[in-house]
C-alpha cells in the first residue's frame, strides 16, 4: 500500500527549513541559501511581523531554487534558464542594473507576493 502524505502546510515548510540568526550586511533582513537554509539578521526578533514576512519571502526563493527555476553564484543570477550578471550588490536584468532584492526582478516579485502567506 502506498503512503499518502497529508497536506503540506506552510508550518511544515518552515519546520523543515533551518533558519539561522546571523549578522548580515547593512540593509539585509534575510537571505536564502542554496543549501536550503535561511539566514535572518540578528536584529530581527523571532515571531514579529518583520520576521514572518522575511521568512516567507526567503522560503519562496528556496522553492524557486529547489524547482530549478532560480540559481545564483557570486557573479550571476539564473532565472528560468537565462543568466544575468551580478556584481557589487546589483543584477543586470534586461539591460538595466537593479539593486539585489528589487521588486522589478521577476524572482523578487514572486517572493514579495509570498511575504504575507
Amino acid at each position: 500500500m502506498a503512503y499518502k502524505q497529508k497536506g503540506f502546510t506552510a508550518f511544515t515548510r518552515i519546520e523543515n527549513t533551518p533558519i539561522l540568526k546571523k549578522n548580515l550586511r547593512e540593509g539585509v533582513v534575510a537571505e536564502a541559501n542554496k543549501d536550503g537554509t535561511i539566514f535572518v539578521d540578528k536584529s530581527v526578533k523571532k515571531g514579529t511581523k518583520k520576521y514572518k514576512k522575511a521568512v516567507n519571502h526567503e522560503l519562496e526563493h528556496i522553492d524557486q531554487m529547489k524547482s530549478g527555476r532560480a540559481n545564483y553564484t557570486d557573479n550571476s543570477v539564473t532565472w528560468e534558464g537565462a543568466t544575468y550578471p551580478r556584481e557589487t550588490g546589483k543584477i543586470q536584468y534586461k539591460g538595466k542594473w537593479y539593486p539585489e532584492g528589487h521588486h522589478d526582478l521577476p524572482w523578487e516579485a514572486e517572493a514579495i507576493r509570498a511575504e504575507n502567506k
